[in-house]
């Protein structure tokens, strides 16, 4: 048996997220249907990000264990004449039988753009949040300053059933590009939604609905009514794992 590692791009708009869902069009749903049909076996992949419904995926890693012998090379060409236009397969490597998307994964990176000026953009509609309003960078930074580093966020994650709720934020980059304001989150792993209430909650503070310093009572409080508000899901990328 072979143990394989993609990395899948993926626009997730029509999709009800990662994970697969029985009666729902899901990424992992899809993806298993086309490598059962490639391989003829009945396929089972694991995901390193169980991104939600709506959220998008440049650096997503799948891993599956096949009996077949197409080389590396040519499973990514097979598969994405199979799959929908929505999803690509970007590269396909054999590892380690070790190796586990999920389990194996150090670190996993998100981005999440806000299109931050008066009027909306057409293009830009399906990836970011439209936030109409000048947004204080300088404000979020010190308020992200509050969340990097390992804590409780139980306050930032919504819905989420693991019992540990502490996770380790490695870092959090807020840059602007002439309207396009990105916020790039880095850490161990996620809570469900957590990516999003910390946005949602950032950006908050740059509209000046929030001081940076509540983010500090926020984590303390362990509530979720005691963060912000969640950002939408068509603004999040997940960007990449690390190993």
């Amino acid at each position: 048996m072979r143990n394989i590692k993609a990395i899948v791009e993926y626009d997730g708009t029509d999709y009800h997220g990662f994970q697969r869902i029985p009666g729902r069009r899901t990424v992992q749903g899809e993806l298993e249907k086309a490598l059962s049909t490639l391989t003829k076996e009945d396929v089972r992949i694991c995901g390193a990000g169980r991104t939600d419904a709506g959220v998008h995926a440049l650096g997503q890693v799948i891993s599956f264990v096949t009996s077949g012998t197409i080389p590396t090379d040519r499973i990514a060409i097979a598969l994405n004449s199979i799959l929908p236009r929505d999803i690509v397969i970007s590269d396909v490597s054999e590892v380690d039988e070790s190796f586990h998307a999920r389990y194996s994964a150090k670190a996993r990176s998100y981005r999440y753009i806000l299109w931050n000026a008066a009027v909306p953009s057409a293009l830009m509609g399906r990836f970011s949040w439209h936030v109409p309003d000048k947004i204080n960078l300088a404000a979020m930074r010190r308020a992200a300053k509050y969340l990097v580093g390992s804590h409780d966020f139980t306050s930032f994650s919504s819905g989420d059933e693991s019992e540990i709720k502490v996770r380790n934020i490695l870092e959090i980059a807020i840059r602007r590009s002439g309207e396009i304001v990105t916020v790039d989150i880095t850490a161990n792993a996620f809570l469900r939604c957590m990516a999003r209430v910390i946005v949602g909650t950032l950006v908050d503070v740059g509209l000046g609905k929030l001081e940076p310093a509540d983010v500090a009572d926020m984590l303390e409080a362990k509530d979720r009514w005691a963060a912000g508000n969640t950002a939408p899901a068509h603004g999040l990328v997940l960007m990449g794992v690390t190993y």
